[in-house]
């Protein structure tokens, strides 16, 4: 009988309901809000529900991301050898690839023009580093948490580690990935508050046709003179031109299909689940992670109004054909497909009659569909 109580009161406190902290419950809750908007909002679900998965798993198993180096037995935890290809490098740059390979950068060499706005929106960035440097973060902190108003994970991510500033890296990575699932909630207020109902509704000229020689060239081009400036940042640059070569040169359709689908998605569950991972309460409450997440929102913020107010200024010196929206979305994810032309099985009308705007920007996300990012945007932007 004492063999049978010693057992059950074992296998009890080996629970995890009596290692659960205040703490993990606020967690646990943080995980299970982003799956509901993950799943029943559809903010970037790719992302988000790897993330809030590997948040919640994290704050009920806190081993499952054990450094071996503290384990009894030298075995770490699932996630955390996940985690180490974090640290390594090795999954940003893959993402960049399979980013590479489902983007058409042919309206980018069409209307180069399209640079400005991508700069434009970077200020973000800037006015981020100069706040995080008065909340008392280092130069190489701010670096790493600013670079968030670029709404690149990956890049993120991958500067982070750079800089050496792992013990931000969760905080950093969820407030990246969680202002990219966020953009239509975030950017719609600022889009209306800068623009006037006139401004919305301009309807963009169509782009001139871009030959195969053109889109073979530039991930060339862009690879050798962006490399030979900033060598540092080859791996990311290098993997999202390779990834555009396979997809332009239209002689490795199955390196494009393999870097654009099963690779890319494979590695988006490695990176969302081991960032959710880093998550856990005593790593992630601390006034640091509230000051990272407002700073997020502020390079966001900015980026998304510098970008805008530059396609206000293009708006007026081109006698009103460039619609000020698509200034937005120089500081979303892959900016560069912002301007792209007809959406495969999809309308040629533009939230806001905007031809060529914000919402083509991210054709090709999920596998090559056109997702309508900003849902009723349209009528959102007609009722301000």
């Amino acid at each position: 009988m004492a063999y049978l109580t010693n057992t059950f009161s074992n296998l009890i406190h080996q629970s995890a309901f009596f290692s659960i902290t205040f703490g993990n419950l606020i967690m646990i809750a943080v995980a299970l809000t982003f799956l509901y908007l993950a799943i029943a909002k559809g903010f970037e679900p790719l992302l988000l529900v790897p993330i809030a998965f590997g948040m919640l798993l994290v704050n009920i198993y806190p081993d499952i991301m054990l450094d071996p180096a503290k384990s009894a037995d030298g075995s770490g935890g699932l996630l955390h050898y996940f985690y180490q290809l974090d640290e390594w490098g090795i999954l940003p740059p893959l993402i960049f690839m399979g980013v590479g390979a489902m983007t058409d950068f042919g309206p980018l060499i069409a209307n180069p023009m399209s640079f400005l706005l991508g700069a434009a929106a970077q200020f973000g960035i800037y006015a981020a580093y100069l706040l995080a440097v008065l909340l008392g973060f280092n130069g190489k902190a701010a670096a790493a948490i600013s670079i968030i108003g670029g709404a690149d994970g990956p890049t993120s991510i991958f500067l982070a580690n750079k800089m050496g500033q792992s013990e931000y890296l969760g905080a950093i990575a969820v407030a990246a990935y969680s202002y990219m699932s966020l953009v239509p909630i975030i950017q719609p207020p600022i889009m209306r508050a800068l623009t006037t109902e006139k401004e919305r509704k301009v309807r963009m000229a169509q782009l001139r046709p871009v030959s195969k020689l053109e889109k073979i060239l530039f991930p060339i081009v862009v690879t050798v003179i962006v490399s030979l400036i900033l060598p540092t940042t080859a791996p990311l640059i290098g993997m999202l031109m390779l990834g555009n070569l396979f997809r332009e040169s239209g002689v490795v359709r199955q390196l494009t299909d393999t870097a654009s689908n099963a690779l890319m998605y494979i590695v988006v569950i490695l990176l969302g689940t081991s960032v959710g991972a880093t998550t856990s309460a005593e790593a992630f409450l601390k006034a640091d992670t509230l000051k990272i997440v407002f700073l997020g929102l502020v390079a966001f913020a900015f980026g998304t109004a510098a970008g805008v107010l530059l396609g206000k200024v293009m708006c007026k010196l081109t006698g009103g054909k460039v619609n000020p929206l698509i200034g937005s979305a120089g500081c979303a994810d892959v900016r560069t497909r912002f301007p792209e032309g007809r959406c495969r099985g999809g309308s040629d009308q533009l939230p806001s009659d905007a031809r060529n705007g914000t919402e083509r920007r991210r054709r090709h996300r999920n596998g090559g569909c056109c997702r309508n990012f900003y849902g009723d945007f349209r009528r959102e932007i007609s009722a301000a």
